[in-house]
């Protein structure tokens, strides 16, 4: 049976390109994609063997569902494709559990050993990046720990993308009041009370994009 696998980018083009690619190597795809929150429900539904996910993904994080998928579906190994090298977004990959960080500009010579990789329980890193994770090791480079909760953190990435707390309510299917509760509570923890330093905190963490 072959390597089950959901692909998961919210650019139509590259999830089509990622197919192509991994079915001519023989894997199956599954299932495709477009934010975090639907690779999570995907994960959930069919336990692929391998999920592999941008980083940078709307509503919830490459990130943040590298954590969701491992608890609705630990035998899942996540993977996740990446444009940046800094230290933080590998290191807090790599603490969420993920078995694979690939370059983006790679991708077509990295990912397939990657998901080989992966699936025997392995970890795979594109060379750029296992050359910044030395570099982190040897400069002792730590990250802080995150203050806020993992529905905080979803929360915080929609109001960084732009979303009314309404329309974070709506995204996540939780009360208006419990969605500004969250927003309340995430000001509290990091001292912040306006939006734009909210935003710059949330590209700081890697839950968005610059």
């Amino acid at each position: 049976m072959p390597i089950q696998v959901i692909v998961a980018d919210d650019h139509q083009l590259v999830r089509q390109s990622l197919r192509a690619l991994l079915e001519r190597e023989g894997f199956g795809v599954v299932g495709e994609a477009a934010n975090g929150q639907e690779a999570l429900r995907l994960a959930e539904k069919l336990h692929p063997d391998v999920v592999v996910m941008d980083l940078a993904m709307p509503i919830l994080n490459g990130i943040d569902a590298t954590r969701e998928i491992q608890r609705v579906s630990p035998r899942s190994k996540t993977i996740l494709l990446t444009m940046h090298t800094e230290h933080q977004y590998i290191l807090e990959g790599l603490r969420s559990g993920a078995k694979g960080y690939v370059m983006k500009t790679h991708a077509a010579n990295d990912l397939v050993r990657a998901i080989r990789e992966a699936a025997r329980g392995g970890t795979y890193l594109s060379p750029e990046i296992s050359e910044a994770v030395i570099q982190a090791y040897q400069n002792h480079t730590e990250i802080p720990r995150d203050p806020l909760s993992s529905r905080e953190r979803q929360i915080l990435q929609l109001i960084a993308e732009g979303k009314s707390t309404k329309q974070a309510a709506v995204a996540l299917d939780i009360s208006v009041k419990t969605a500004e509760t969250y927003r309340t509570r995430i000001m509290e923890k990091l001292d912040i009370h306006e939006t734009a330093s909210l935003v710059r905190y949330a590209i700081r963490m890697g839950l968005v994009q610059p």
